[in-house]
């Protein structure tokens, strides 16, 4: 049996919006991304281990709030005191995750079935965000994360690249075919590429 893809059914691509006087690199791409393992580590209070022993793959744990650790497989994010999400695209990691965290420690949950993730990028992404979303983009840099709303969804704002500007956008499954059309109407001004 295979995965239904949150976006399955909505996600459709092509060129939409404004594009006809736009050159093909100028433009948006909106894509849905897939085959993601997340989760979520929790650092209990009783927990008497220190984050600085531990690692992924020698990506150590952030620190600071919004702050993003990561390398070219995985991305460690800053979701709450003791609270991270980790992204990655390699399929065994939750098996990697259960050997280094110990049940007495930290709470470890698999929620990748249960989020939509929605990539941006192109030089406008940060203006479309803009639209939807009270944070102030212009001080987003490169590894930033954040937890916000966008037209009322909420959503955790994951910044990869400032060039070109390239965003990961979670939201909970159920809330990702409205992140998506309110995300896809606030580019057509720019025009995009579904990819």
């Amino acid at each position: 049996m295979t995965a239904i893809s949150p976006l399955q059914f909505v996600h459709k691509k092509g060129l939409f919006g404004d594009h006809h006087k736009v050159d093909k690199n100028d433009l948006l791409n909106i894509s849905e991304i897939k085959n993601l393992t997340i989760v979520q580590i929790v650092k209990y209070k009783k927990s008497k281990i220190e984050l600085n022993d531990i690692n992924i793959e020698g990506i150590k744990f952030p620190s600071q709030n919004s702050e993003v650790s990561s390398n070219k497989n995985i991305r460690i994010l800053w979701n709450a005191p003791n609270t991270w999400l980790l992204i990655s695209s390699k399929e065994e990691i939750l098996k990697t995750v259960k050997e280094k965290f110990e049940n007495e420690n930290f709470g470890i949950t698999d929620i990748s079935h249960s989020r939509a993730v929605i990539q941006i990028k192109g030089f406008q992404a940060k203006e479309v965000l803009k639209k939807g979303c009270p944070i102030n983009f212009n001080l987003i840099k490169k590894d930033f994360c954040a937890g916000s709303v966008f037209h009322g969804v909420a959503i955790t704002v994951d910044c990869l690249s400032e060039n070109p500007q390239t965003f990961n956008l979670l939201a909970l499954r159920s809330f990702g075919e409205s992140l998506y059309h309110h995300l896809t109407d606030a580019s057509l001004e720019f025009g995009y590429q579904g990819v």
